[in-house]
């Protein structure tokens, strides 16, 4: 549960979730592996009191799916009074040092390991991608990461029907996950510089926009209806298909960029998004209304001007940047125009 809800008659974890999904056949062995932030469980217990058995059960699985994550004791905002111990904004990026203890020696057993991430924002998930073992070096990350914020009263069912393939998961993030905070400007700086999607200079591990299914959608064709004489609403034209074998609803996002305004932001912007269910071997059309705030740029004093003539859209299931090409192997379609 994050910091903003009610009490609700029922709640299912993802282990509940799991024990409901997963059938009679499959055989589940369950371990508590940590407390949520202290060094032990059981007060009078040695640190890791729970950690020998997580690997145990870890050893003796043919798949670990493994919860860690975050509550409104250690995330929430500033002062606020009505949250759950008056927690303020988190620190940093990582997961309590017991948590991260725990990933690691998880998946140093060598099993698949699907990590359930429960946070009500972007975390440091280098550990679970492979991109920073134990000491710092390079490791074997996660089979897969599942990102379910704070999935809710009956979000474990949620969770365990995407994880047994009764549902494709269809959705993106929101957010951009940095690799680290220490490459951010100081929070105390307001600029916009190295900050979000649109103006960062360095390679995001998740980015904004990005987010896998169990298929395969490919864009076949990006067109304008027609393109806009000046400052004015516009409409996209795209075509997909599922290439995959499962039904899938995925997100086609258009970005545009400004390519000739000393005003435009650094990378592109986010103009519109359409969410589109496929059956397998399915080709579809998608008609995106673009707003013509789109074509404008905002000058110093903080109005909307009109600024630049050469405008490239790209239009995909992701932003055109190459981490998110390389991420999901697809790239998006490019198209540039010209207003009067």
């Amino acid at each position: 549960m994050g910091n903003y809800h009610g009490t609700a008659p029922e709640y299912i974890t993802v282990l509940e979730g799991i024990r409901r999904v997963a059938g009679e056949k499959t055989r589940i062995l369950y371990s508590e592996g940590c407390h949520l932030f202290k060094d032990r469980v059981e007060n009078l217990a040695w640190p890791n009191d729970r950690l020998k058995e997580a690997v145990i059960t870890a050893k003796n699985s043919d798949v670990v799916i493994l919860c860690i994550g975050l509550d409104e004791t250690l995330e929430g905002e500033e002062g606020d009074t009505g949250n759950s111990y008056a927690s303020g904004d988190k620190e940093n990026l990582h997961f309590p040092k017991v948590q991260e203890e725990l990933l690691d020696a998880v998946l140093a057993v060598g099993k698949p390991v699907i990590l359930c991430s429960m946070t009500g924002s972007a975390m440091d998930l280098r550990r679970a991608a492979g991109t920073q073992g134990r000491g710092g070096r390079e490791d074997t990350g996660a089979a897969a990461i599942l990102q379910l914020w704070y999935p809710g009263a009956r979000g474990g069912l949620a969770a365990a029907r995407i994880l047994f393939g009764e549902v494709s998961p269809g959705g993106k993030l929101p957010v951009t996950f940095y690799k680290d905070s220490e490459s951010l400007p100081e929070f105390t700086d307001y600029a916009m510089k190295g900050r979000t999607y649109r103006y960062m200079e360095e390679e995001a591990l998740y980015p904004f926009g990005y987010g896998l299914t169990y298929g395969k959608v490919k864009l076949t064709a990006l067109d304008l209806k027609k393109e806009p004489k000046g400052a004015e609403d516009f409409t996209v034209l795209l075509r997909l298909r599922n290439t995959g074998s499962e039904a899938v609803t995925e997100v086609v996002q258009v970005y545009i960029k400004n390519l000739d305004s000393p005003l435009a932001v650094k990378n592109y912007s986010l103009c519109g998004f359409q969410r589109i269910t496929l059956e397998p071997g399915w080709e579809k059309g998608a008609v995106i209304t673009v707003s013509k705030e789109s074509l404008l740029q905002i000058d110093e004093e903080g109005h909307a001007v009109s600024d630049g003539k050469q405008f490239r859209l790209y239009a995909g299931i992701s932003q055109p940047d190459e981490r998110s090409v390389a991420l999901t192997g697809i790239r998006p379609l490019e198209l540039t125009f010209s207003i009067d």
